[in-house]
């Protein structure tokens, strides 16, 4: 007698057997989609990205054409309202042009005492700067930390701040044995009252969280003030840097003109004695180069000491 067939052979295959039921169109996309070559695919999905100097090439770039543009723009504006010599509440008839500020640039590169001028106001304003930095940062300090130094400081500190800089040049002239003496002493107090201030409000911005952790681990008063309070106000402190620097400039320069015997203030205000315009302007340029310079100079320090911050905190 044969064997009795299997209820799995009478039924049939069983479900894990059993192919998934197909939907309508499924195959002839799947076929279409297999049979597609890359020609039918967008080209930004196939296109490999560039090399990563080559994006940092185009990303400065592209920046570089953003700084420029409304330089060039200015430049090209300036270069037809003099060839036009337009006189329209503004008169442009007696301005000197691009052109004619360029010739004298050129002949200014050739000569010596250019150079000399832009020393002079270097070394004023790197020493005066210098020196409103030290002193300003430490009294800042001292107010911000200490009760007895901010009332007996602050209040000095708050009545000489709104003298302007450039009212003390008979001062200067009176006290000091020469006039570069003088200078600087104009260049220092125009900057010290911003370093002074920031340090200040940086000092009173600070949590007091991060002290009192400090001083929970043991840490003393020296090793607070070197490694929490001074660093957790640098970046307040390079705010009033900058301002500083600024400031240093127009005072430099005012005090060169008055009183100084050179200097690229000096320069320029012999340039309008002589009524050298294309001197004039050319003196205004170096003077906007050099603050642009210095002022570069701060911000790449600060970005430098400041690293630790999150970047949109510098």
């Amino acid at each position: 007698m044969s064997p009795r067939p299997s209820p799995a052979t009478e039924t049939g295959p069983t479900s894990s057997d059993a192919e998934p039921p197909r939907v309508p169109g499924t195959a002839a996309r799947s076929s279409a989609a297999a049979t597609r070559s890359w020609t039918d695919t967008p080209w930004a999905v196939w296109a490999p990205r560039p090399p990563l100097p080559v994006r940092h090439l185009r990303l400065h770039g592209s920046r570089a054409l953003i700084s420029l543009g409304p330089l060039v723009a200015v430049v090209l504006l300036w270069q037809l309202l003099t060839a036009n010599h337009v006189d329209f509440w503004l008169n442009f008839t007696k301005l000197p042009g691009p052109t004619d500020v360029l010739a004298e640039f050129e002949a200014q590169l050739s000569n010596g005492t250019y150079y000399q001028n832009l020393l002079a106001s270097m070394e004023r304003i790197l020493l005066g700067f210098g020196l409103a930095t030290v002193t300003g940062v430490v009294v800042g300090i001292a107010i911000g930390r200490s009760r007895v130094a901010a009332g007996a400081l602050r209040p000095l500190i708050e009545v000489a701040r709104p003298i302007p800089a450039i009212a003390l040049v008979p001062l200067a002239i009176l006290l000091f044995p020469t006039s570069e003496q003088g200078i600087v002493f104009i260049t220092y107090f125009a900057a010290f009252f911003p370093v002074a201030v920031s340090t200040i409000h940086a000092m009173k911005t600070l949590p007091n969280v991060w002290e009192e952790a400090a001083r929970t681990m043991g840490a003393g008063r020296l090793s607070v003030l070197l490694n929490v309070i001074v660093p957790g106000a640098l970046p307040g402190i390079f705010s009033g840097l900058s301002v500083a620097m600024g400031v240093a400039w127009i005072c430099v320069i005012s005090a060169e003109m008055i009183s100084g015997q050179f200097g690229i203030g000096y320069y320029t205000w012999q340039a309008y004695g002589l009524l050298d315009y294309a001197g004039v302007v050319v003196g205004m340029l170096s003077i906007g180069t050099l603050g642009f310079l210095t002022a570069w100079l701060i911000e790449r320090i600060g970005a430098r000491v400041n690293r630790w911050l999150p970047k949109a905190s510098r």
